[in-house]
This record gives structure tokens, sequence and C-alpha cells, in this order.
């Protein structure tokens, strides 16, 4: 089973990298599956650490995908490290082994404080369908155009019958990121 979720690194200078994760959990182990090469890999790597929030607000996956900040951060408790602010948890985590891969290495992370902040409010189909888009636009370069064209318009369903602003507003930079997407390869097509 894999959970959607927010994953947060750092680099040895300082910076903080926000990214989406789908995430595989073993009672206490969370294992991150980055694709090589990828800033949350290395960081990772370099670091020994990450944090992971659990959120419900689907404009950070679109933001993080679409180069919009739609989150701020607060320091993690126990391990250098930042968390989502808005979050419903968060989970500070220490590498405990690496399984190589020459596509997705598997970083086994260990759970080493666990805390929750909001009450889940309940599933929304809608956010489930802009969680589901996320995933093709991470995926753009690897996915066939139709197939991608035709998952986006059976999600519009779910976005037409249960979104809210925060959805509507996700939804909308998730699709320019893929309408620009093959503007830029239909232009270059015909240079």
């Amino acid at each position: 089973m894999i959970f959607e979720t927010i994953v947060t690194s750092m680099n040895q200078q300082g910076e903080v990298h926000v990214a989406p994760f789908g995430i595989q959990r073993l009672g206490e182990t969370v294992i991150i599956s980055p694709y090589k090469p990828s800033l949350t890999l290395g960081n990772i790597i370099a670091s020994q650490r990450a944090v992971l929030s659990l959120c419900d607000d689907v404009r950070v996956f679109a933001g993080a995908l679409t180069n919009r900040q739609a989150w701020s951060l607060l320091p993690a408790e126990q391990l250098l490290g930042f968390r989502l602010a808005d979050c419903l948890a968060h989970e500070e985590l220490t590498l405990l082994r690496v399984e190589d891969d020459a596509e997705r290495p598997r970083l086994h992370m260990q759970v080493q404080h666990r805390v929750q902040h909001q009450a889940f409010a309940g599933f929304n189909r809608a956010q489930a369908a802009v969680i589901e888009l996320a995933v093709l636009v991470s995926r753009l370069t690897r996915l066939p155009k139709e197939k991608v064209q035709s998952e986006r318009q059976y999600l519009q369903i779910a976005i037409d019958k249960t979104a809210g602003e925060r959805e509507l507003q996700a939804w909308a930079w998730l699709t320019d990121k893929i309408d620009n997407h093959y503007a830029a390869q239909d232009g270059s097509n015909l240079a």
C-alpha cells in the first residue's frame, strides 16, 4: 500500500526541499523510493534524515510540482529539519539503510518522533482526483500523452462534482502544467 505524503529534506547548506512522495510503511519503518537523480535522494543520503508531513491541502502537492509555494514551514521538534505548518501530522525520520536500485533506490527510514496536529475531516473525491493528476504530472516525460489526457478527462468528473476552492486552485495549477508541457512539445515538433 502506498500513502501520499509530503517529504521535506535539507541539503548541506540548509536549503529545504519540499516534495510529494508516495511512501510505504513497514511497522515503524517508512520506505521512500525517489528516482535517480533527485534532490530528495541526495539530501536524505547526505543528511541521513527527513520529515514526513501528512496533509489534506492538495495545493501543497500541486504547488510542489508547479513551482507555486502553497505552504509555510515550521522547525521539526526533535531532528534538524522542517515540517509543513498546516499539516494533520508529521513524522521525523532517520535513515536506517539504502536498498540500491538503478532507477529508484528504497530508503528505509526509522520514525523517531510523531505528532498529531489536527483531526482528519474525511475523504473528498476531488482531493483524490488532484492527487492522481499530480502523480501524472510528476511523470509527464514518462507517460504517453493519450494516457495523461484520458485520465485527466475522467478525473475532471470528481472535480466538477465535489471540489472546493483549494481543490479547484490545485487542479488549475496542474492542468496549466500539463497544457504548457504539451504546448512546448508541439512547438518543438514544428521547429
